[in-house]
């Protein structure tokens, strides 16, 4: 097979790889940047190696040691968002001057550098004590997926590398640090006793967008044996209650995955601007506070299951990244089907599918970032997320779970692909010529199968599967009626129509208005007066609820909407709640100076893809 190239990536992975990163941080508070110095164990993997290259954006590099020698380095052009490619010449002193050595196949070599973070940083975002809680504390987090790593480490940063690390961070005493690590103890700073240095082990190699460091005012609650819950003190009692069934969730997952490898599994609750759902940092899950409400815990059963496919089984490139996101959305539902049922599980497919038809029409269906591997040859990765990966991901694996004979059948062959490839980075190829292997009695099945259609035509599906709608019945008929409705037949609507749906239902509900044309003014009106949808807090339901009832023009809804646009920023309601205000055009203006105003509040991703959906150009973000 042909060595894997990464688009995303400068580093030269195929020519030596990253064993181990040992780090150390001074994290500074006053100037917003990591002062840092990163010693990596690189193997090199041909002979006659002379130079390696790693990945940086916005890196102030001071100096370069290679076995203890001082190095040459140079910082290459920088790219539009891969940053910069650093290039270390590796020396040897004869005594006389500096020349370059030659390193030979399966030699070691430490390779240490010293540098700065920007405060641009796109990994970090700094938050001010009154973006917190506790309105006392600095805080600072870090989100490297995809490609943000080298933002605050030189590494290799692509999924094909591997490494295990270890980092010491020093922070102001008042503060804690967690790492996507195990803790390893800690001291008072002997450089300055006003400072701690918190020392931390990740033991099981991972790839680099896994590196994960937070400092806060933060607490934490024992929520099982393997597992605390960490957040600032106003939340970690109702994150603890809200997370407490994390053991039986980890239990399950290893029922039905394998041993969990990881030993610690702690959650952490973000402050609002994490602009994700969670992150599976090993060790260490990032949890947004918008799931401190009931029912929202199959986002931790998803995180959980990262431990396996994604952390333990890498996507090699984010071309790939559906094996990351397919299986884990599959595992996920897996956990859901054993703690709930299998109409549980097909009404959650069946939800998916819909997030998948919504991102399909916003890329357009053409749109070659719709297909299951894309080509991401100057792609920002950033730009390219959408469900895609996760939702036809999963569409594809059920679909071979239904060919293949069910799903106790092809959850083994999934327990076999993270057996065979754990620790390791895998290609689609290496994923299909593994299933055609371990189904070697059914090649002839496989061979139908439209591989074309599935993974590099745009769009939705060739295949629609026929999921059991009966946990959706009651959501269907609720929305036609709705849709159907004339302004006469409004008085017929009433409380009980939704008292016994379960949120999750609720949100079905939402979504099913969502596929539909706009209601009328009227209709939406009544809805809030029947249901009182304004009073619910679940952040699932009320973003799809403020959506609807823009589109209606309801006036009233506009303010509330560009609120929880910005008083959380997961991208999954921030930028939908944004875009639905800007389409309407009398409050175009609106959504655009409500974005300028809370910008720099946001993460820098964030505010990034925002700005793009919203056209709204660097002039405008700044007020010039």
């Amino acid at each position: 097979m042909a060595p894997v190239s990464d688009p995303s990536s400068f580093s030269s992975f195929s020519r030596c790889t990253t064993k181990h990163l040992n780090l150390t941080y001074h994290v500074d508070f006053d100037s917003h940047v990591l002062k840092g110095r990163v010693a990596l164990t690189v193997e090199v993997l041909e002979d006659k190696f002379t130079s390696l290259t790693l990945d940086t954006k916005d890196l102030k590099i001071s100096s370069v040691t290679a076995n203890g020698q001082s190095a040459k380095f140079s910082l290459g052009d920088k790219h539009r968002f891969k940053g910069s490619p650093l290039e270390i010449m590796l020396p040897f002193d004869n005594g006389l001057d500096w020349v370059s050595v030659c390193l030979c196949r399966g030699q070691h070599v430490i390779v240490e550098v010293a540098y700065e973070t920007s405060p641009r940083a796109f990994a970090l975002q700094w938050l001010t004590p009154t973006q917190t809680a506790g309105k006392k504390h600095p805080y600072l987090f870090s989100q490297c997926q995809a490609t943000h790593c080298r933002t605050m480490v030189p590494c290799q940063d692509t999924p094909s590398v591997k490494h295990t690390y270890y980092a010491q961070v020093s922070v102001p005493k008042e503060l804690v640090v967690v790492m996507s690590a195990l803790r390893d103890g800690q001291e008072v700073d002997p450089q300055e006793c006003n400072r701690i240095i918190y020392r931390f082990r990740q033991p099981v190699p991972m790839p680099s967008y896994l590196i994960a460091i937070v400092v806060g005012a933060l607490e934490s609650r024992e929520i099982g044996p393997r597992s605390r819950v960490w957040s600032e003190k106003e939340y970690v009692d109702q994150a603890a209650f809200e997370f407490s069934e994390t053991e039986s969730m980890l239990k399950t997952a290893e029922s039905l995955a394998g041993p969990y490898v990881w030993g610690q599994y702690d959650v952490l609750v973000l402050p609002p601007s994490f602009p994700y759902g969670g992150m599976e940092n090993p060790c260490l899950t990032f949890a947004t506070p918008t799931l401190l409400v009931r029912n929202t815990n199959m986002v931790i059963a998803h995180e959980i299951s990262h431990s396996w496919t994604g952390n333990l089984v890498t996507n090699k490139t984010w071309e790939h990244f559906w094996l990351n996101e397919g299986h884990t959305v599959y595992l996920e539902r897996m956990i859901g089907r054993c703690l709930e049922s299998e109409q549980f599980r097909q009404f959650k497919a069946m939800g998916g599918w819909k997030e998948l038809q919504e991102s399909v029409n916003t890329f357009g269906k053409n749109n070659p970032l719709t297909n299951l591997v894309p080509n991401l040859d100057e792609v920002d990765t950033d730009e390219a997320f959408s469900s895609v990966p996760y939702e036809k991901g999963f569409a594809l694996l059920y679909h071979l779970e239904e060919l293949l004979g069910g799903p106790e059948v092809f959850m083994a062959f999934v327990k076999s692909y993270i057996q065979l490839f754990a620790y390791s980075s895998v290609t689609t190829e290496e994923w299909k010529n593994y299933l055609y292997t371990y189904f070697k009695d059914k090649v002839d099945v496989l061979k139908k199968v439209d591989w074309n259609g599935w993974m590099h035509t745009p769009g939705m599906p060739p295949v629609t599967p026929k999921y059991d709608t009966t946990m959706a019945d009651a959501c269907i008929s609720l929305c036609q009626r709705w849709v159907k409705a004339t302004e006469a037949d409004l008085s017929g609507f009433c409380a009980a129509d939704v008292k016994t749906l379960s949120s999750h239902q609720l949100i079905e509900f939402m979504a099913l208005l969502l596929q539909e044309e706009a209601l009328p003014l009227t209709h939406v009106k009544r809805m809030q007066e029947v249901y009182d949808l304004n009073s619910i807090k679940n952040s699932e339901i009320r973003f799809r609820w403020l959506r609807v009832c823009v589109r209606a023009h309801l006036e009233e809804a506009v303010p509330m909407a560009l609120k929880m646009a910005t008083e959380q920023g997961r991208m999954k309601f921030t930028r939908p709640l944004f875009k639905e205000v800007y389409n309407w055009d009398k409050f175009r203006d609106l959504a655009i100076k409500t974005f300028v105003e809370n910008r720099s509040a946001m993460h820098p991703v964030t505010a990034m893809l925002v700005a793009k959906d919203l056209k709204v150009d660097k002039s405008q973000s700044t007020g010039l």
